[in-house]
């Protein structure tokens, strides 16, 4: 201490102490929508070869009505700048497209990309606002609106052949799988001659595991027919960290775990897991960070949610699917799941709880 009592001037340069986040990243919002879209590449190439240039058009008609809602919506109704350049209205649209049948008219494609940008981003506040997967709020309108486009399923093997005029119609396992389900006169039958349902889906289409693995032989969506492409773009996400496995792994479980339980079968339990929209669902929308509950314990009921109506739906609703209505539907309970699952506060001690008999004691006492 010095002479006058003064107290000694400290300098330390490097000690600044600022508001948070103290910890910085380079990681930023753009940069993990790019990358998103970078995973879904080997996806979009799987639809592209199975279905051809038809369903690169849908690909690219979605994602102009995705990026078009979200310029015009931005710059003339909320006059705010453009965010078209985050990659975000580019991996809605891209998801939006990947959950299309190829048979769709192309202009309906770009209308679900303006659908799912407008009421399914930018009605709630923009991005990290909305409350529902933009891409599947498009769908279910679409659904609702044009069930028969939606529901309309060709035989992949359409090269480059844009029109759908001569394409050859097909089941897909699930609607198959539906329609054999409710004939209880087929049900008997195979129960009679010793033929499970499975082995008789395969029969009838022609296919087996591998295909529905590879993807190669399967109608369906453009995006739920390759589940090793699907696969080795979640691995991307998984590597880069901007995905975990907690709401996949809970999904897949419940969805494996309950058509085991309900069919008393393995293959039966293996083929809802491979068939349908369920990996590309998992990886990529009940992943989603703005959709999704922030906690590990948050993201498995969450996970477990999904895939609990998923089975739900495909077993006893109307649709042959269900992945698009379970993950919408649970979207809405994520801020209960977040506030159920919140973490205590560090240093936050919780109080003791009395019992009835100590607090008579207290009350006699005084």
């Amino acid at each position: 201490m010095s002479e006058n009592n003064e107290y000694p001037q400290i300098t330390a340069k490097n000690l600044i102490v600022n508001n948070s986040p103290h910890i910085q990243s380079p990681v930023t919002i753009s940069s993990i929508m790019w990358e998103v879209n970078l995973a879904l590449l080997p996806v979009i190439a799987m639809a592209v070869y199975n279905f051809g240039i038809r369903a690169f058009l849908i690909i690219l008609l979605s994602v102009l009505g995705s990026v078009f809602a979200e310029y015009f919506i931005q710059t003339n109704l909320r006059r705010i700048p453009t965010t078209i350049s985050d990659g975000s209205a580019v991996l809605t649209g891209t998801l939006l497209a990947l959950c299309l049948p190829v048979a769709i008219p192309l202009w309906i494609a770009f209308l679900g990309g303006f659908i799912a940008i407008a009421l399914g981003k930018q009605v709630y506040g923009g991005l990290g606002q909305n409350i529902f997967n933009p891409a599947h709020v498009a769908r279910a309108i679409l659904l609702a609106s044009w069930p028969v486009y939606m529901n309309t399923w060709l035989k992949p093997g359409l090269g480059t052949n844009i029109s759908t005029v001569d394409a050859v119609t097909t089941a897909t396992p699930l609607g198959l799988l539906k329609e054999v389900a409710k004939n209880s006169d087929k049900v008997a039958e195979l129960a009679k001659s010793g033929q499970s349902i499975i082995q008789y889906i395969f029969e009838t289409l022609n296919i087996n595991f591998s295909d529905m693995l590879l993807g190669l032989k399967i109608g369906g969506s453009l995006g739920e027919t390759s589940k090793l492409a699907i696969i080795l773009g979640a691995f991307y996400l998984l590597i880069r960290k901007h995905i975990n496995l907690y709401a996949p792994g809970a999904m897949f479980a419940t969805v494996f775990v309950g058509a085991y339980i309900y069919g008393g079968d393995a293959d039966y339990a293996m083929f809802h897991l491979l068939a349908g929209g369920l990996f590309l669902g998992a990886f990529f929308m009940v992943t989603d960070m703005v959709t999704s509950p922030i906690t590990p314990l948050g993201k498995m009921i969450f996970g477990f949610g999904c895939g609990a109506i998923t089975l739900l739906i495909r077993l006893k609703g109307g649709y042959p699917e269900g992945v698009c209505y379970s993950i919408l539907i649970m979207n809405a309970f994520v801020p209960l799941i977040d506030k159920f699952c919140k973490p205590r506060r560090f240093g936050v001690v919780k109080p003791k709880v009395e019992s009835v008999e100590a607090q008579k004691d207290k009350g006699a006492s005084k």
